[in-house]
């Protein structure tokens, strides 16, 4: 078995229940205004993923709150999301439940009570936390670019990834990390950062905005997950 195919393995052969806790800081061009956390609950080859963040963006508070499902696709060998529910209080306050079907190529957005369908024949739709863990499956099985789609909430946004080679950051509480960069172009600018001796998790994304600049920074890890 090559050394890919037993990374995209180990990705899948994980215990029958686990959970992985992260938490992050989060800065705005420079200055901490905020926190976020994302636990990934895993039953096999399913699981959900709740995610919660408050912060400070351009001087109004905002608190958002995402609850998503998703699964493994036998159909396509891919991670699909089912469903998720996102609620945004403060800065671009939302309320937003969607629903895919068609193996991840339709989909239900229901935005503060108005909906819309959306549809991608050649990819995936997806939301923003399965999307980083179909970026870690194609970064671990060694893939060196590859395109995704987010469904937004008025929009599909397709993105562009582009892995770069590794370098070493320094990295609290763990010291220096080998990170693997992958860069997102598209819609929105982003560098995630990966660290394999972290089993692949995201450590830091930078946001590369006209007007500001966003930081995330992993300061947590726990995992009950092989």
């Amino acid at each position: 078995m090559s050394e890919d195919r037993s990374a995209e393995q180990k990705t899948l052969e994980q215990k029958p229940e686990c959970t992985r806790s992260s938490e992050y800081d989060i800065y705005l061009s420079g200055i901490h205004t905020g926190t976020m956390s994302r636990t990934e609950h895993w039953q096999g080859q399913s699981a959900v993923v709740t995610s919660h963040s408050k912060a400070s963006i351009l001087g109004i508070g905002t608190e958002y709150r995402q609850r998503a499902e998703l699964s493994w696709s036998t159909a396509s060998d891919e991670w699909l999301t089912n469903k998720f529910h996102q609620q945004v209080s403060g800065f671009r306050s939302r309320d937003m439940q969607v629903s895919f079907s068609d193996n991840g190529r339709a989909a239900r957005v229901d935005l503060d009570g108005e909906v819309t369908h959306y549809r991608s024949d050649e990819t995936a739709l997806r939301d923003v936390d399965t999307l980083a863990l179909e970026i870690r499956r194609l970064l671990m099985q060694g893939r060196s670019q590859f395109a995704l789609i987010r469904q937004a909430s008025d929009a599909t946004e397709r993105y562009q990834y582009y892995v770069k080679a590794p370098q070493p950051v320094e990295v609290a509480p763990w010291g220096e990390l080998m990170l693997v960069p992958v860069e997102q172009t598209g819609a929105e600018e982003v560098t995630y950062y990966f660290a394999p001796e972290l089993d692949y998790q995201l450590v830091q994304a930078r946001y590369h905005g006209i007007l500001l600049q966003g930081l995330i920074k992993l300061n947590h890890y726990r995992s009950t997950c092989e």
